[in-house]
Order: structure tokens, then C-alpha cells, then sequence
């Protein structure tokens, strides 16, 4: 054991590293369905290792967090900025009537019960489970110019309170939007989600990782023109016409390829090779002639590639009104595959309404994407490579939004670098969004420096809390423990019976999923969607959780300027 102390207090880092790794290993384990995560699991691993006193230069943790809610900022600024129309208003009321109730439960606790500033922050971080408060607030205390003892104390308290109330704050969502609602509102969850699908034409099953669907939407098949085919002496593209979800991708004649264009003659005899919607190619049996073996050797190249939505024209309008009014030249030989939003697959219904910023995958030949691809949006692959330029301003001009110092009723009150470069973050996520040359930053890039950023921030603080954080939690434990169920619960109720009978968000896959959003609960939402069985959910809860998102990590100031008790050394 000296060994091991005289080596990790020699290199401090040594101690960061095995705080992460550890913290990581604790997080995986599961009890029953309930997994702890891997940041929670290194602030409780980080206190543990903090016990032997060791010291890590706070500049480091301040420079990963900025990293790491820049990069929030970033890819939640889309959906954040297109959540703000008329389309999803009730929506974003609803996330907010959530995230401002939960800040009052916070502030009503913090005064029954004589919190001090650090306490109060570290419980709206852990009821409301949201780790980005933890920074926001720590460092609006670094800025109050207290003593050094009394700042570290406070912000000792601010993963105290968030490592007491946490592991609720995560179950507490879950019980809501699985058992809770649906049992008082006598719901079906997996019921309700089916009608919803069939509302919007569709549905689709959510597959376990690893799992693929084996069922191919598109498929190519090869048929041999019959001499009584409706198809005999028409061109490729009156074909086309004809089968509308499929085209004519290679024809053979003679047993030799034939040059494609949509004016090309097609012949009794020829084979043809189609590719389409697997429903569309059973009825083409009919049009065309008998199903044929390909010829031995043939390779017909078809392409998947990811577009990011950027035409404004095509934004807030439905993937059937878009599909109807496109004529069969532009669209033809171009299969919409699946739709992401925010990392979250969206089901492939007519009625799903496109927003800027989604990420849309097709497959076709190459010649046919390029057709394409100008009148959608950008290929993700052009932002192989992180503008360093755009990302050094962003990051300046947050710390730079992080200085101002503003008052609320004459209270002091500054966001602070974390703040500061969450609003960075959204806005430059926003200018790629809609002007893709500017501000690239991959989704792998951005989503290393979030869980990174994270995952070293909440190991300094889990380290630095040492051994202040066990008199802390001898103090308040049992106290801040169910003050932390009271700010878990609270506001999703009064949140869920605002949404529905004052917004008439009434569809219950809505409900439920504007909860766990409105919550920025993703174990709550997982959740969710397994007993939905489809993907109904997550077109409601990706607004509702960029609005939370932004909203509960600018309450960590907030909490700090409002309540005004200090701790005493």
C-alpha cells in the first residue's frame, strides 16, 4: 500500500487514469436491470482514491470540462435551434415547465433546509442527473472570491450531493415512464406505441447491439424480358415511371451489358437487373417476365451513403409529401434507408417530419447518389477532419461569454467557461448545420472529447473531494438523500399533468417521451424504448432533451448566485 501511495502522490495522473479505468469497470456492473455508468462510477472510485490526499492542478479539470460541454453544445445545436419554431412549441414548453420546475424544487430545499450553495447544486446535479451542473457550478463558486477553503468546500459538496443523489435520479425516471404513468393513466405502453406506428404508416422493432435486420428493405432481383411483356419497346425511365420504388440498375443483351440511359430501349429477350423496395419487385413478376439467375460473375455496384439534411425547403416537410411531389427522373434509383436524429434512429414513416441537421442514409449507384446529394444536403464524410480554426474560435469565444458578469434582481450571476462554451458549442453545432463548410468536427471527434471531457473532469473532482467528501456526507447524507427522491419525482409529475392537460400533448408515447427528455434521462428513455418495441418514442424525445439539455446546465450558476449560504470552515 505505500508503494502504491508514494507512486500515485509522485504522479498525480497515475491516480486520474486508474480512477477512470476503475470508475468505468464499477459503472458496467449490474444489479438486477440497473446499471451505476461509468461517470457516476468514477466520482464514487475518484472519492475513494481521494483519500490519500492527493492534489491535481484544477486547471486540467477546467480545460476537459470546457472540452466536453463544447462538444455537448455542438451536437445538440441543430436540434436545439430547429426545436425553436411553432411546429414543436408545445414541446419545448413542456422540456422547460420541467427543467424550471425541477430548479424550484432545488431552491425550495436549499431554504427548508439550509443548504449551502454546494449542496444545493450538487443536488439538482444528481436528482435531476444532470453532470454538466456539476462543473457550471463549481466553477461559478471559483468566481465568488471566497476563501480558498471555503470554494473547495463547496465544490466538495457539489459531487457529494451529486453522488448521494444520483443513483435514484437515475432510477427515479425510469419508474415514472415505465410503471408510474402508464399504471395511473391505465396505459399499454407496447399497445400504445403499435397504434401510434400505425398512425404514421409504419414502425419499426429497436434490434439488441449486435443484432441486424434480416428482412432487406431493397433488394436487386434480374428478369428476363418476355416477348409479351408490357415492358417490350419501352425506355428505362418509362419503366421506371411504372415501378416508381424500383429502377433499372443493368441491362444485358446477348449476354453482353448494354450502355444505361434513360432513353434506353428495352427489348424482348434482355435481361434486366432491378433494384427496389422488396414489395415493388414482386409486382414487377407481372411487368416484366420470369426471375433469372444473374449472369456468372456479374458485380453491380450500389453505394450507401449518409447525407446531413441542410435544404431548408425540404426541412419540417414529410418523408411521403417529399417522396409524392419529387418526380421519378430525380428520384429515381435513390432508397432512403434509415434516418437518425441527434445519434437516435428515427422509424421510416410517411408522416416523419425532416428537420435540418438529420442525418439520412440512402443506397444507390453512385452516379444516381451524386444526382442527388446537392438537393439534400452534405455527405458526412466531408467532415472527416476537425476545422481546428472554427473550434479554437469556438472555444475562445465561449470562455469569452464565460467572463461576462450579469445581475438578476441585483444577484451576481455568470455562467461561467462551462456555460460560456455550452452556448459556443450550440451555435457552432448550428452554423455546420446549416452552412456545412464551416466549424466540421466528425461525430467520433466530438463524441471522444464529451465522454473524455467528462470522464477526467469527474475524476479530478471525485479525487480533490477527498476526505471532506466523508464528513460532508455524515452531515447531509440521509437528509440530501430524499430531498434528492423529492427533486427526482416532483417535477416529472407536475411536468407530465402540465403536457397533458395544459398542452394536450395526450398521444402517451409522447407524453411519456417528452418526460424522459424534458428529464435529459437516457437510461429513463432506453427504457422506454424497449417496452415500446418500435420508434415511435424518439422524435419527442430528441426536442425535448436538446431544450433540457441546454436549460438544467445553466441552472448550476443560477443555484449558486440564488442561494447564499456558505459554508463555515
Amino acid at each position: 500500500m505505500q508503494f502504491v501511495y508514494d507512486l500515485i502522490t509522485r504522479e498525480p495522473l497515475l491516480a486520474l487514469f486508474l480512477t477512470i479505468a476503475l470508475g468505468y469497470f464499477a459503472g458496467k456492473l449490474k444489479i438486477g436491470s440497473f446499471v451505476l455508468g461509468g461517470i457516476a462510477g468514477t466520482l464514487l472510485v475518484g472519492v475513494l482514491i481521494g483519500q490519500f490526499g492527493i492534489t491535481i492542478d484544477n486547471g486540467i479539470k477546467g480545460i476537459f470540462f470546457a472540452l466536453f460541454i463544447y462538444a455537448v453544445g455542438y451536437q445538440g445545436g441543430p436540434q436545439f435551434f430547429h426545436a425553436l419554431n411553432r411546429r414543436s412549441l408545445n414541446q419545448l414548453i413542456s422540456a422547460f415547465v420541467m427543467c424550471l420546475t425541477g430548479l424550484l424544487c432545488v431552491l425550495t430545499a436549499a431554504w427548508a433546509f439550509d443548504l449551502d450553495r454546494g449542496m444545493a447544486a450538487g443536488l439538482a446535479a444528481g436528482g435531476l442527473t444532470q453532470s454538466a451542473i456539476i462543473g457550471t457550478a463549481g466553477d461559478a463558486i471559483g468566481k465568488l472570491g471566497l476563501s480558498p477553503e471555503i470554494t473547495k468546500m463547496m465544490q466538495t459538496n457539489v459531487a457529494v450531493g451529486y453522488a448521494i443523489c444520483y443513483i435514484f435520479g437515475s432510477l427515479g425516471p425510469i419508474i415514472m415512464v415505465t410503471w408510474f404513468l402508464p399504471m395511473i393513466m391505465k396505459w399499454n405502453i407496447r399497445a400504445e406505441a403499435v397504434k401510434l406506428a400505425k398512425t404514421l404508416s409504419g414502425g419499426q422493432a429497436e434490434l439488441d447491439p449486435g443484432q441486424f435486420n434480416a428482412i432487406r428493405p431493397i433488394d436487386t432481383r434480374m428478369f428476363e424480358i418476355s416477348a409479351d411483356s408490357t415492358c417490350a419497346g419501352k425506355t428505362t425511365l418509362e419503366i421506371d415511371t411504372l415501378l416508381s420504388d424500383a429502377a433499372v440498375e443493368a441491362v444485358f443483351r446477348a449476354g453482353k451489358a448494354v450502355e444505361l440511359t434513360a432513353t434506353t430501349l428495352i427489348q424482348a429477350g434482355d435481361q434486366v437487373a432491378i433494384t427496389g423496395m422488396t414489395h415493388v419487385i414482386k409486382s414487377a413478376y407481372s411487368l416484366l417476365g420470369p426471375e433469372v439467375v444473374a449472369p456468372a460473375g456479374l458485380v453491380l455496384a450500389e453505394e450507401s451513403r449518409e447525407l446531413i439534411l441542410t435544404n431548408r425547403a425540404l426541412s419540417g416537410r414529410q418523408i411521403g409529401e417529399i417522396h409524392d411531389h419529387v418526380n421519378i427522373e430525380t428520384r429515381r434509383g435513390v432508397f432512403l434507408t434509415s434516418v437518425k436524429r441527434m445519434g437516435l434512429n428515427l422509424p421510416i414513416l410517411p408522416k416523419l417530419e425532416l428537420k435540418s441537421g438529420d442525418e439520412m442514409h440512402f443506397t444507390g449507384s453512385s452516379a444516381d447518389l451524386d444526382r442527388v446529394q446537392s438537393k439534400i444536403g452534405y455527405k458526412i464524410t466531408a467532415a472527416a477532419v476537425t476545422d481546428f480554426v472554427f473550434f479554437g474560435i469556438g472555444m475562445f469565444v465561449g470562455m469569452l461569454i464565460g467572463m461576462i458578469e450579469f445581475r438578476i434582481w441585483g444577484i451576481p450571476i455568470s455562467i461561467g467557461n462551462g456555460g460560456g462554451c455550452l452556448l459556443s458549442g450550440l451555435f457552432f453545432g448550428w452554423l455546420r448545420s446549416v452552412h456545412p463548410h464551416f466549424s466540421a468536427m466528425p461525430v467520433g471527434a466530438s463524441n471522444f472529447l464529451r465522454d473524455f471531457g467528462l470522464a477526467v473532469f469527474v475524476g479530478i473532482v471525485g479525487i480533490s473531494a477527498g476526505p471532506q467528501a466523508l464528513v460532508a456526507i455524515q452531515q447531509y447524507g440521509f437528509t440530501i438523500l430524499l430531498l434528492g427522491v423529492a427533486v427526482t419525482l416532483v417535477p416529472q409529475v407536475i411536468g407530465f399533468f402540465f403536457s397533458y392537460y395544459v398542452l394536450r400533448i395526450q398521444n402517451p408515447i409522447e407524453a411519456l417521451a417528452c418526460v424522459a427528455g424534458g428529464r435529459s434521462a437516457n437510461p429513463a428513455f432506453a427504457a422506454l424504448l424497449s417496452k415500446a418495441g418500435n420508434a415511435t418514442p424518439v422524435v419527442s424525445f430528441t426536442v425535448t432533451y436538446a431544450v433540457a439539455n441546454v436549460f438544467l446546465t445553466l441552472w448550476g450558476p443560477v443555484i449558486v448566485g440564488v442561494v447564499t449560504k456558505n459554508v463555515t470552515p
